[in-house]
């Protein structure tokens, strides 16, 4: 018993002193542990060597130097290093190697045992020196049975047995750790995977023939409201936009997963020659907890790049909008910042506790794994609503600059401890190749237009109309101004309110903002209320795109000052949605919310109403031709009664009914409460409500 202990102890300190130092080295894996990549196989034979490998060989040599050369080993209480070189030429060990596995790995064909015997008894090195004899020929060469046991961490001077405890110690050892670290990458592709099915699934139940008066009570009832209160596109103290109830039941998934994921699965056994008696099971299940915060905090990385893109494949493949992808996007940053932020709280405490921070914080991996943490949380607060929304273009550039810095962290923390063996730079190298298609992507749709001329009109004060001829396209675009700025990659989202243009259009001056106008009392007081079609003769038109903008501040401010000018279009997003299953389609806008409603209008099969609220009446002029046929109600000057217009619309009617809203905030927000109040109270209303908006 006291002989076992002292094993246990031995390759207890001699496991502290291997990750201490934290770094390893060996030839390249492809894939994940556990999916293309076996880190003890067979077991019985890494046991063994494992074993083996505390105890001083004949040729081991002195790790100090004297005179410039390396000693070979003359004092028992020196440290030692065995090269590979001596592994593979030792008669001790290869001999008590060979007898090892010859006694524990019964059931593991030959064959096997052969590649692993030249491939790893002088180590994992891939240009190392292969051992002077095969297995077999090596286990021939025995011509009697050793006797003497060998305790873990003795000189290993002649033919010995390995213990059983020893052996029993590693063994659970290394099975338990291999097991930990698949679990850990199985629940990393769990959540990667899932975070990406699931919104396919769930978008594919709109193809299944619900009754539209079902689909609509649950819409209004799970899906449409916002979580808490009544507002969601208005930002709740100015801070963060409240998600509706069905984004907050994705969002509670992907937190609950995270945190389920994060908390089972963990096992221990003994003995354990890497985590012995006296350091304590707690010990174990520490290094693993924090092992798979590191690992799910990798696996969430890939997905937060995936929400963030606007050439999102899930954008393609589901019926959700960019800026519910956004919220996602930013939520999964906190988890993942979260799970980073414990892994290396853990570890610092672990350093700390065994008196090796000292040495360990000045190594690479160390350095890159604090620049990658550091990178993520400082993030997190620098990205709050008031940031993104004054200071739109700083906060781009820096959060661009951070994510390289944090996928370059990652990566060489990742490669500077473990070089390419075990995989977990795959999660890195997903990250990386999602972000490179979505770039990609845009540099295509850019390369696929090429340079244009922009044509601007001056509506009134406040609005221009933007006029890009020889293109086509629909949904919204990106609009670089590259002559307005240094920052040649600045650009801003519009909606296409048009892909025909008039031949008499005469240019003007141009200001960008994609941002809708709040509703009001107008500046010139005007309180006029009409009820029209509006009818007009056909006019020769010719293939272009038409923007209309509110001019505010920042570069829309020097765009005004510009009759045409160089443009890029990165276009087009946002295909729009099928709504010919309806037979009354309702647009709600709000100032040149208008641009996101006419595509619509005009390509409706079914009834159309349109009801505008703007400022002034120039606005409305100016779009008078691209609503020609379409019934509508416009509110020039004063506040539209949204409740009384969709009670009047909807109470009582047996169509099936969509309503479009594009408008500022507070009036997304009041058109969502009272169509699901509707939803709710009323019987046999079948209503589905979009919203068109633009997110920060």
């Amino acid at each position: 018993m006291a002989g076992f202990k002292l094993s246990i102890l031995v390759s207890a300190c001699l496991h502290l002193l291997l990750v201490s130092s934290m770094l390893s080295s060996g030839r390249d894996g492809h894939g994940l542990i556990g999916y293309g990549i076996s880190m003890y196989d067979p077991l019985c034979a890494y046991t063994c060597r494992d074993v083996l490998s505390s105890s001083t060989l004949n040729c081991s040599e002195h790790a100090h130097m004297h005179d410039g050369m390396v000693m070979k080993r003359m004092a028992m209480d020196s440290e030692t290093v065995t090269s590979p070189a001596c592994y593979a030429a030792d008669d001790a060990f290869l001999n008590t190697l060979a007898y090892c596995i010859s006694t524990h790995c019964h059931h593991i064909p030959i064959w096997h045992l052969e590649k692993y015997w030249s491939m790893n008894v002088a180590g994992k090195q891939p240009d190392q020196p292969p051992p002077k004899a095969t297995y077999q020929k090596t286990l021939a060469g025995l011509t009697t049975t050793p006797t003497d046991t060998l305790v873990a961490g003795e000189d290993l001077s002649h033919t010995m047995i390995v213990s059983d405890e020893d052996y029993q110690g590693s063994f659970n050892a290394q099975a338990v750790f291999e097991d930990m670290e698949h679990t850990n990458e199985k629940y990393g592709i769990a959540l990667l995977v899932s975070g990406a099915i699931i919104p396919i699934a769930f978008s594919l139940l709109r193809f299944l023939p619900f009754p539209t008066v079902l689909t609509t009570k649950f819409n209004c009832w799970f899906i449409d409201p916002p979580a808490l209160g009544t507002r969601h596109k208005t930002p709740i103290a100015g801070l963060f936009h409240m998600p509706t109830r069905g984004q907050a039941i994705f969002i509670f998934y992907l937190i609950a997963i995270n945190v389920i994921l994060s908390s089972v699965g963990f096992k221990s056994r003994r003995p354990n020659s890497w985590y012995p008696t006296v350091l304590g099971t707690d010990g174990q299940t520490v290094s693993y907890v924090t092992n798979r915060a590191g690992v799910l905090s990798f696996a969430n990385i890939p997905l937060l790049f995936l929400y963030a893109g606007r050439n999102n494949v899930l954008l393609w493949l589901t019926n959700w909008s960019h800026g519910t992808f956004l919220l996602l996007h930013r939520w999964v940053a906190w988890i993942a910042t979260l799970q980073a932020i414990l892994h290396s709280v853990i570890y610092l405490h672990i350093y700390v506790h065994d008196s090796t921070h000292a040495s360990e914080s000045k190594l690479a991996y160390w350095v890159w794994g604090v620049v990658a943490t550091l990178c993520m949380s400082i993030m997190l607060p620098a990205s709050i609503l008031p940031i993104r929304k004054h200071l739109y273009e700083f906060f781009l550039a820096w959060h661009i600059l951070l994510s390289i810095f944090v996928l370059v962290g990652c990566l060489w923390h990742i490669l500077e401890r473990f070089q390419h063996q075990w995989g977990y730079e795959n999660w890195m190298y997903t990250a990386i190749a999602i972000w490179g298609f979505e770039r990609f992507m845009r540099v295509a749709r850019l390369a696929r237009t090429g340079v244009k001329t922009a044509r601007v009109t001056v509506i009134d004060d406040d609005y221009i109309r933007v006029n890009i001829e020889e293109i086509s396209g629909s949904g919204h675009a990106f609009l670089y101004f590259p002559t307005l700025t240094w920052r040649v990659w600045e650009n801003h989202p519009f909606s296409v309110a048009s892909t025909v243009l008039p031949d008499d259009d005469q240019p003007g001056t141009l200001e960008c903002d994609a941002d809708v106008e709040k509703l009001g009392a107008s500046s010139d007081g005007s309180d006029s209320d009409s009820r029209e079609r509006w009818s007009r003769s056909p006019t020769k038109t010719k293939v272009g795109l038409t923007f209309l903008v509110r001019t505010k501040g920042g570069i829309t401010g020097q765009l005004r000052k510009h009759i045409s000018l160089p443009v890029l279009v990165e276009s087009a997003y946002g295909p729009h949605e099928d709504l010919s299953q309806y037979s009354l389609l309702i647009c709600i806008a709000g100032g040149v919310g208008i641009t996101a409603c006419v595509p619509y209008l005009r390509a409706h099969p079914g009834a159309t109403k349109l009801f505008w609220g703007a400022r002034s009446r120039s606005i409305i002029d100016a779009m008078a031709r691209s609503l020609t046929g379409v019934e509508q109600e416009t509110y020039v000057g004063k506040r539209m009664n949204i409740t009384d217009v969709l009670h009047r619309e909807l109470v009582g009617s047996v169509a099936s009914v969509a309503v479009l809203v594009s408008g500022p905030s507070e009036m997304a927000d009041e058109v969502r409460y009272v169509l699901g109040e509707l939803g709710r109270q009323q019987k046999g209303i079948k209503v589905k409500l979009l919203e068109e908006a633009f997110s920060w």
